[in-house]
C-alpha cells in the first residue's frame, strides 16, 4: 500500500461515515414524527434501502425544516423532563420544607434551633 492508497481509504471511509450519519437521522427523525403515517413511514424506508442517495437528498430538501423543529421540540422535553427530575430529587419548595420543619418542632422531633436551620437552608 502506498500514501495515496492510504489517503483514499481514509477519504472513503469519511464519506461512508458521513451517508451512515445522514441515514440515521432520517430514519430517527422519521419514527420521532408524530404526524406521518405508517404507510409514509414505510414508503421513506423502502426508497431509501432502494435509492439511498436521492432518496436522503429529497428528504433533507423536503422535511429538512421540519426535521430541524423535530429535533428542537425533542430538546426542549428533554430538557424540562431533566429540571423537574432534578426539583424532584433536590426537594420540594422551601415553604414546603419550611411546614415540614415546623410539624416535625410542633411534634417535637427536632429543636428549635434545628427548625431554624431549616428555614436557613430552604430560603436559601
Amino acid at each position: 500500500m502506498d500514501f495515496w492508497d492510504i489517503i483514499w481509504f481514509i477519504v472513503v471511509s469519511f464519506f461512508f461515515i458521513a451517508y451512515l450519519m445522514v441515514m440515521f437521522s432520517i430514519l430517527m427523525d422519521l419514527f420521532r414524527d408524530h404526524e406521518t403515517s405508517g404507510w409514509a413511514k414505510a414508503i421513506w424506508v423502502v426508497f431509501l434501502l432502494i435509492f439511498p442517495f436521492i432518496t436522503a437528498l429529497v428528504y433533507l430538501v423536503v422535511r429538512g425544516k421540519g426535521m430541524a423543529e423535530r429535533r428542537a421540540a425533542d430538546t426542549i422535553q428533554l430538557k424540562q423532563a431533566q429540571d423537574a427530575y432534578i426539583r424532584q430529587v433536590a426537594g420540594s419548595d422551601p415553604t414546603a420544607q419550611i411546614a415540614n420543619g415546623k410539624k416535625l418542632l410542633d411534634d417535637g422531633a427536632i429543636t428549635a434551633e434545628e427548625f431554624e436551620q431549616i428555614k436557613r437552608t430552604a430560603l436559601q
